[in-house]
């Protein structure tokens, strides 16, 4: 990571000194840094909102990724203010702006009217949500895995369930653009180890599926760990989750 970044992640906890409001996530030469602001504002401060940068060592002649989340905004209206903050990273010369960046996001992405009501944002919710299942070659570190992967669903507002048996499943219910942040992670950042026990990226990660979730169709929350011993077992796990098509669509992928 370029001292450049260190020295501008070091000014911004100055600033952002109050109890919980900056914390550095995750920091290696290989991954780069992952940073983490929680700021409340509005008239009455009480709109909460977390942003996270992902600083990849290329940074800052690459902007940074970007994730926003709230627990009093809807995810349309966070998806509208990740987009703003993107695409002002972009237009900002290529030189440390994460200062810059959330000095616009306080000052011009908090505005309730740009924002949309709360009709418009669910039916923005419905038109982005798709369905996606991820085939996992390995997890060896099996709790440090799973919880990194139940961080980044709460992170990205995705909904999510591992499903542990003769092959290494994930299926994720959510925006289409968070779910490709999520599969990004997966294959950019070191989540497991390998046979010799040295950490590694989930570089053999393969996307069995990734399609628009069928109007209706029964809609999944949280993040959950299930095992199964049969094909009947994780044919039932798709049934409870209103995604038996989708198992036939899958089972010449897992026969393999």
């Amino acid at each position: 990571m370029a001292d450049a970044a260190m020295e501008e992640v070091s000014v911004l906890s100055s600033i952002y000194c109050r109890d919980g409001e900056l914390q550095v996530v995750q920091q290696s030469a290989e991954d780069g840094l992952v940073v983490q602001l929680n700021c409340a504002s509005g008239r009455d401060g009480k709109l909460d909102v977390g942003v996270v940068f992902h600083l990849d060592p290329a940074y800052p002649s690459r902007p940074p990724h970007i994730s926003v989340s709230s627990t009093s905004l809807s995810k349309a209206q966070c998806f509208h203010i990740r987009q703003k903050l993107k695409a002002r990273a972009a237009e900002l010369p290529q030189e440390p702006m994460l200062h810059q960046l959330l000095q616009y996001l306080q000052q011009d992405c908090l505005d309730p009217a740009e924002m949309g009501g709360e009709e418009e944002a669910a039916e923005e919710r419905e038109q982005q949500r798709w369905t996606a299942v991820l085939l996992l070659d390995h997890i060896r570190s099996r709790n440090h895995y799973i919880s990194l992967l139940e961080h980044w669903s709460q992170q990205l507002q995705v909904a999510g369930r591992i499903l542990l048996g003769h092959s290494i499943l994930i299926v994720l219910l959510g925006g289409r653009s968070d779910i490709k942040e999520f599969c990004r992670r997966l294959k950019t950042v070191k989540v497991d180890v390998d046979s010799s026990g040295k950490k590694c990226k989930e570089r053999m990660m393969k996307v069995l599926a990734e399609t628009p979730s069928p109007p209706g169709q029964h809609s999944f929350q949280g993040f959950a760990v299930k095992s199964y011993t049969s094909s009947s077992e994780l044919s039932a796990v798709f049934e409870e989750l209103d995604m038996a098509e989708l198992f036939l669509q899958l089972l010449p992928s897992l026969s393999g």
